[in-house]
């Protein structure tokens, strides 16, 4: 990857914004744009697995983010942990084994390939720039190379996103991604306070519970916000 090649990314998606949208969709959008894959998606991990989605493509793309959050399984996940790319060009050969309910939902909304790229800062985890295609088969060389230059710009977007430094524009631009999934963060710290487990506990606790009800974590996150729902250890 070049410098010059992520400034030129970097200016790109800073370049004016006419219909409002945030930093971090525009650079997925630019990202799917350029390369040959179906869609993207920008997922917010921490040490404890993914806390949300900052941005995704529409369709699938945004299907397979919240899939990964709901599972806490999946390629952005391993990614995140190992500090390294996973690179799954046929995900129905090679994904079943490592991540069986991801690959299930994954082939179902008609992906064929996945490619993560984490986004550090030395030991910090920021995120994972996700890369989807419907059909199955490795990145060229130079798209991959190209890949890694919208993750590094990727990572320079989330570290504004994080530090007091950003200017007016850059604020502006990303006030809505850390909101993102609100109600999951709100009904982890209920679920924590009320069976007096830490965080990542009660978080793992909404995804197992989502998992075996065949629900998406956010809506049994709606239910315990809403007190419709109290999760038991």
């Amino acid at each position: 990857m070049s410098a010059a090649r992520v400034a030129q990314i970097l200016a790109d998606v800073m370049a004016g914004s006419p219909d409002g949208t945030t930093l971090p969709h525009r650079l997925v959008t630019s990202c799917a744009a350029d390369l040959p894959v179906t869609g993207a998606g920008l997922a917010w991990m921490t040490d404890d697995g993914p806390a949300g989605t900052f941005a995704a493509t529409d369709g699938p793309a945004r299907v397979m983010e919240e899939l990964q959050f709901s599972l806490g399984e999946g390629p952005c996940v391993d990614s995140s942990a190992m500090g390294s790319p996973v690179l799954q060009a046929d995900l129905a050969r090679t994904g079943m084994a490592r991540w069986p309910a991801f690959t299930a939902g994954a082939i179902d909304a008609g992906i064929r390939a996945i490619f993560a790229l984490p986004l550090q800062v030395g030991g910090i985890r920021l995120g994972v720039l996700d890369l989807y295609r419907d059909s199955p088969g490795s990145l060229e060389r130079e798209d991959l190379t190209d890949a890694l230059s919208y993750a590094d710009a990727a990572t320079v977007i989330l570290l504004h996103l994080q530090t007091d430094a950003a200017t007016d524009v850059m604020q502006l631009h990303t006030a809505e991604p850390m909101d993102y999934h609100a109600e999951v963060h709100q009904a982890t710290g209920m679920t924590a306070a009320q069976l007096e487990l830490s965080l990542a506990h009660s978080l793992a606790l909404l995804r197992a519970y989502a998992y075996a009800a065949e629900r998406l974590v956010i809506d049994v996150a709606n239910d315990v916000v809403a007190r419709r729902l109290r999760l038991e250890k």
